[in-house]
C-alpha cells in the first residue's frame, strides 16, 4: 500500500477562500470501487485489448463479441459502488468547493455519490440506446440481447467507442470550467488519453495531481501527491 503524506501546507492549496475548483478524474478514481482499470500494470489491457472490441467496427461487424464485452462490464459494475473518495467530492460540492467534475470514467459513480455538476467525457455505460435510430432502451434489454423495439437495430451502451468523437457538450463545458478555474485537481488518470489529457494544460490556475503512478511524462503540476484517491481525499478532507 502506498504511504499517503499530505501536509497542512499542501492542503492550503485546496483551502483558499472563494477558490473555483474543477476536477478531472480517470480510472484510478474508480479502482478503489474494485473496478479494473485499463492502463495500470494490473489493468485489463494485459488481459484483453479494448481496441479490438470497444470500437465502432466491432459494433458493426462483430456484435456478439461487442455485446459480451459490455455485458460483462455492466454486470461487473453491479457488484461495485462509490467509495469514500466519491462521497468526499460530493460533500465538497455541497460545501461549494467544487464547481464541476469532468470524468473519463463511464461508471456514473460521481452522480451516484451525489455530485450534480458532472461532465462525462467518455459517456455513461448505463445509458442504453439503439445504434441505428438512437431510441432509448433499458439496461435489461441490452443484457438480454434484445433488439430495438422501434427499428430492430442493435442496442449499445452510451460510451464513446474508439473511432467516435467525445460528446461536444461535455467537452465544451469541461473546457469552460477548467479555463476559468483557480484550481484544477487531476485524480487517477495517466493523462495518456487524448484529448482529455490536454485539459489540465488549459488553465491559468493552480494544478494538483493525485495518482498511484506518477508518469515521468506528466505536465508540470503545482502539487503532486502519490497515493490512492480515497486515501488522499480523506486526508485532505481532515485538514480542511
Amino acid at each position: 500500500m502506498n504511504r499517503v503524506s499530505v501536509s497542512q501546507k499542501d492542503s492550503c492549496l485546496f483551502a483558499v477562500p472563494d477558490t473555483f475548483f474543477t476536477l478531472l478524474t480517470g480510472a484510478g478514481m474508480s479502482t478503489e470501487s474494485n473496478i479494473p482499470d485499463f492502463r495500470s500494470k494490473e489493468g485489463w489491457w494485459r488481459k484483453i485489448d479494448p481496441r479490438t472490441v470497444a470500437t465502432t467496427q466491432a459494433l458493426e461487424d462483430h456484435y456478439d463479441l461487442f455485446h459480451e464485452f459490455y455485458s460483462r462490464r455492466i454486470n461487473g459494475l453491479k457488484k461495485c459502488s462509490p467509495h469514500i473518495g466519491h462521497e468526499i467530492l460530493a460533500h465538497w460540492e455541497r460545501r461549494g468547493f467544487i464547481q464541476a467534475i469532468s470524468t473519463q470514467n463511464v461508471d456514473g459513480f460521481h452522480k451516484t455519490a451525489g455530485n450534480m455538476n458532472v461532465y462525462e467525457l467518455h459517456g455513461n455505460i448505463h445509458d442504453i440506446r439503439c445504434k441505428e435510430c438512437h431510441s432509448v432502451a433499458s439496461e435489461e434489454q441490452l443484457l438480454s440481447k434484445d433488439s430495438c423495439i422501434q427499428c430492430g437495430g442493435h442496442l449499445r451502451p452510451g460510451v464513446v467507442l474508439f473511432g467516435e468523437s467525445l460528446p461536444e457538450n461535455s467537452w465544451d463545458a469541461s473546457l469552460f470550467h477548467i479555463r476559468k478555474s483557480d484550481l484544477v485537481i487531476v485524480i487517477g488518470t495517466s493523462l495518456e488519453v487524448y484529448p482529455a489529457s490536454n485539459l489540465p494544460q488549459m488553465t491559468n490556475g493552480k494544478t494538483v495531481y493525485i495518482n498511484t503512478e506518477i508518469s515521468r511524462n506528466r505536465i508540470q503540476f503545482d502539487l503532486v501527491i502519490k497515493g490512492k484517491a480515497g486515501e488522499v481525499l480523506r486526508k485532505v478532507d481532515e485538514l480542511l
